[in-house]
């Protein structure tokens, strides 16, 4: 179950995910792949950098960048090796849920950078309901994978200091 911080998107916030997300007949087409192919079901929202620079951060979002980080890497090589259970990728999915819905409460960036952050939490939102297995057509390990992407291109788009991209994703 989604945190209902989730909910607190500013209205300009949530017109430009809504603006940024791809809305194409090509649903069931990706689904279809998945039976093929599973890395093609996952369409991240394209970032792109403030002017060839990484945009600003600020504390909560570092940290609960971090903390995301921290979830999922540890967990990578046994959801390649297929040893988490749905239960451990639900409860995965929930803490990773959690710590975005605190990104969300807390984090205070400029509007531009802002609109480019919910890229990245659309992301993960999708990438948390394939692990929760809200998609049967898909398995959770995917959406594993796909959160790990997501924090990789936190990493590359935004600036924080020191930060270490999550390495064998796939």
């Amino acid at each position: 179950m989604k945190s209902p911080k989730w909910t607190l998107l500013p209205p300009a916030a949530a017109i430009a995910m809504a603006l940024s997300a791809p809305v194409t007949a090509a649903a069931p087409v990706a689904a279809a792949q998945t039976a093929t192919h599973e890395h093609a079901a996952a369409t991240p929202h394209k970032l792109t950098l403030n002017q060839g620079r990484k945009w600003t951060t600020d504390e909560p979002l570092r940290a609960g960048m971090g903390r995301i980080r921290s979830l999922v890497e540890p967990q990578l090589a046994a959801a390649h090796a297929d040893k988490l259970t749905p239960a451990q990728y639900r409860e995965l999915a929930t803490q990773v849920e959690t710590e975005v819905g605190a990104i969300v409460a807390n984090c205070k960036l400029e509007p531009e950078a802002d609109a480019m952050l919910h890229r990245v939490i659309a992301d993960l939102s999708a990438a948390t309901d394939t692990m929760s297995g809200n998609n049967a057509q898909v398995r959770p390990a995917l959406g594993l994978v796909n959160v790990a992407e997501a924090v990789n291109q936190y990493g590359s788009h935004f600036d924080h200091p020191d930060f270490t991209p999550i390495r064998n994703v796939h």
